[in-house]
This record gives structure tokens, sequence and C-alpha cells, in this order.
């Protein structure tokens, strides 16, 4: 990621950040319908969930510009994610969610380069993750 990108990402959550529960609850939503096979991977309280979720997001958009420190965290958590039925497979479905959920909470401002930065930032991640969870993979 460019620096440019990384300020695009910080700049357009700190948007996103006062709608949390509604981000959350618009991603999971989304991710229920376009990708169903995912919802057993969830049990209990969603809203619960939908916080984790956010804070997990904040945590990882707040050290974008020291990924470096955000590595082991979201490799750990990663390979957690396996003990509940995650697969390699999920990581594209999470991520369109997340994009389709960026774009209507930031509407028009969610232009083709935000996105690209969402993407670009995402797939760092997701890569590292999965490069952590299934090593063998």
């Amino acid at each position: 990621m460019t620096p440019e990108q990384v300020t695009a990402v910080q700049t357009s959550f700190a948007k996103v950040a006062p709608i949390a529960d509604q981000a959350a609850a618009l991603f999971y939503g989304r991710l229920f319908e376009t990708a169903p096979e995912t919802r057993a991977l969830f049990r209990g309280d969603m809203h619960a969930q939908g916080q984790k979720l956010m804070a997990a997001l904040t945590a990882v958009v707040t050290g974008l510009d020291h990924i470096e420190a955000v590595v082991p965290v979201a490799q750990d958590l990663a390979k957690r994610h396996v003990a509940y039925g995650v697969k390699p497979a999920h990581y594209p479905l999470v991520g369109a969610a997340l994009l389709w959920t960026l774009g209507q909470g930031l509407g028009d401002e969610f232009t083709p380069e935000l996105s690209a930065a969402w993407a670009a930032a995402y797939s760092t991640l997701s890569e590292v993750m999965i490069a952590a969870a299934y090593p063998a993979s």
C-alpha cells in the first residue's frame, strides 16, 4: 500500500466509525445474503459480533501506517478463526461484503480510488491471515 492509500483508508474509516453499529449490521446482512453458507460460522449475539468486527477494523486501520505491529495480531486472529470453521475461501467473500458496506456507508465518497485502497488493505491483511492460519495452503 502506498502512504496515500493508507491515509485514504484511515480518513474514510473515520467517517464510518460513528455509524459502527449500522455498518456492522450492513456488513453481516450482505455477507449472509451473498454467502449464506457463512451464517453457520456465527453463533450467539450478532450485535456483540458486530462490535468485535468494528473493534478489529479500528485496530487494523489505525495501525496501517505501522503494519508490522498489526501483522502478529491479525495472524493470531486468523488462527483462532480456524476453530470456528473459517476457510481460505471465506476471505474473498468477507472482502467483497466489506467493500460493499463501505460503499453503502460512504456513498459518493467511495470512489474507485478509495475502493482500490481498501481492496489493497484487505488483500494485504487477508494474505497474511491465510498464510498464518493455513500454512500448507
